[in-house]
């Protein structure tokens, strides 16, 4: 997966703060928890992701120095919300079809 250079921006600062990442790997999780749908949740996470961007602007050097360059346009986060949901997120098991016993095959 491609990150914009935003989100690459954001990934690699939460790799190097490790109690930032800690806090967002628990947000991600009960966002998608609570939204029950992972398009949903990278969707709503993609905005939280952009004003969590804003934030950081305007106190942390690397994002103060891109923003004075690359200024604050609005970019889409939706690629680092879907990274991390796949990253930090246990996957769901998947839903039976009706007929799917264990060990029964399909025309059998």
């Amino acid at each position: 997966m491609s990150l914009n250079r935003f989100e690459q921006r954001i990934f690699d600062y939460w790799q190097g703060h490790r109690d930032e990442r800690q806090f967002w790997q628990e947000k991600v999780r009960g966002i998608v928890k609570a939204e029950n749908d992972d398009h949903a949740a990278a969707a709503r996470l993609d905005g939280e992701f952009w004003r969590y961007y804003v934030e950081r602007s305007g106190v942390v050097p690397v994002f103060k120095e891109a923003a004075r360059h690359e200024g604050m346009r609005r970019t889409s986060m939706k690629n680092l919300a879907e990274l991390v949901i796949r990253l930090w997120v246990e996957p769901r098991p998947k839903k039976k079809k009706p007929g799917d016993a264990a060990g029964m095959l399909p025309g059998f």
